[in-house]
């Protein structure tokens, strides 16, 4: 047998429907012993709630819906657990979705999200959106609209990011202070501020070094099936590229492979740098130098923030924006800065 409904412990009982919801919630107007005969056998049964049925008669919903653009990204998957995490301290429950990377399914989910009557939604969009309606119907809903990470540009809501500019930057300078010149970005659509963050801090280290912009050594490649096209054409160059810095840890992990597979050292010969600082880090050979995106703490900023918003507790008025810092994790695959005494 399934779960039980009102229905089936009215029918038991010889009960109406109405006299056994009133007796789950000790009305006055129902006895003692009815009261306890009802619950009883409702706890002997398992009988759960239908929590979307109370919300609608109550007008009161705790439910906050997510949508990510990847479930199994590592960096997701950290920020996920962070949002699980802030939003089950404070009793809120969680519908998640994700969009693998599709505009229409990313509309999907905003539309399934509203249907279940979710009181606020987070979300990080996928990289092929380029129109805006569906997020606008959000905030035309009256419905609580973060966005984290992938921000929209084109919606003003409140939003949590990476510092993204400061993280490549920094991982760069690195690279340049290591004796590396001709730095190749692997980096993704434009479309995305992200990605263009993170060219800017690329492009901005090599200035401050009078290193001049090739634009041969930047290519859109933030997939593994890129990586093994765009790489292989990159490593014929000539000049050579002595260093990749690449917009994640899953293209740099292949960057590493192919140039060893190319009989190039890593990083006596090229130098190569990820974005996440993900578990890949560890488990690539020479260990992955990268800039960690605190993926954890970012869920949590975006949950509180957003609870905070449903529930009247944030006080400042107009858009908020919080920035996480980011952190370059220097291991094996990045040669060593040269100190001299």
């Amino acid at each position: 047998m399934g779960q039980i409904t009102l229905k089936d412990i009215a029918k038991a009982l010889n009960l109406s429907p109405s006299t056994v919801s009133r007796a789950m919630r000790n009305h006055p107007a129902i006895s003692k012993e009815t009261c306890r005969a009802v619950q009883e056998y409702a706890e002997e049964h398992r009988y759960k709630p239908n929590r979307l049925a109370l919300q609608l008669r109550t007008n009161k919903n705790n439910t906050i819906g997510v949508i990510v653009p990847e479930i199994v990204h590592y960096f997701f998957s950290t920020v996920l657990d962070g949002i699980q995490q802030e939003a089950e301290s404070e009793g809120y429950n969680l519908l998640i979705s994700h969009s693998n990377e599709d505009y229409e399914r990313e509309v999907k989910s905003v539309e399934t999200l509203l249907d279940a009557r979710v009181c606020g939604i987070l979300i990080s969009q996928s990289k092929t959106t380029l129109k805006f309606d569906h997020f606008q119907d959000i905030i035309d809903n009256n419905v609580n609209l973060l966005f984290f990470d992938r921000i929209c540009t084109g919606i003003n809501t409140d939003k949590v990011v990476v510092d993204d500019y400061t993280g490549a930057f920094t991982a760069v300078e690195y690279l340049i202070e290591s004796g590396c010149r001709n730095i190749a970005f692997l980096g993704s659509v434009p479309s995305m501020p992200i990605s263009n963050n993170r060219r800017m801090g690329y492009e901005d280290a090599l200035r401050k070094y009078k290193i001049a912009i090739n634009k041969n050594l930047i290519e859109v490649c933030d997939t593994v099936d890129l990586a093994k096209v765009v790489i292989p054409e990159m490593l014929k160059h000539d000049p050579l590229p002595d260093a990749f810095f690449c917009i994640n840890d899953e293209v740099a992990a292949y960057c590493i492979q192919i140039a060893k597979s190319m009989g190039f050292k890593v990083p006596e010969d090229i130098s190569v740098c990820g974005f996440t600082n993900s578990y890949i880090t560890e488990v690539t050979y020479p260990r992955l130098t990268s800039v960690d995106q605190h993926g954890f703490e970012m869920g949590k900023v975006a949950a509180r923030l957003l609870i905070n918003r449903i529930e009247g507790k944030e006080k400042k008025e107009g858009v908020v924006s919080r920035v996480i810092k980011t952190e370059l994790v220097i291991k094996e695959s990045t040669k060593l800065v040269q100190t001299f005494a």
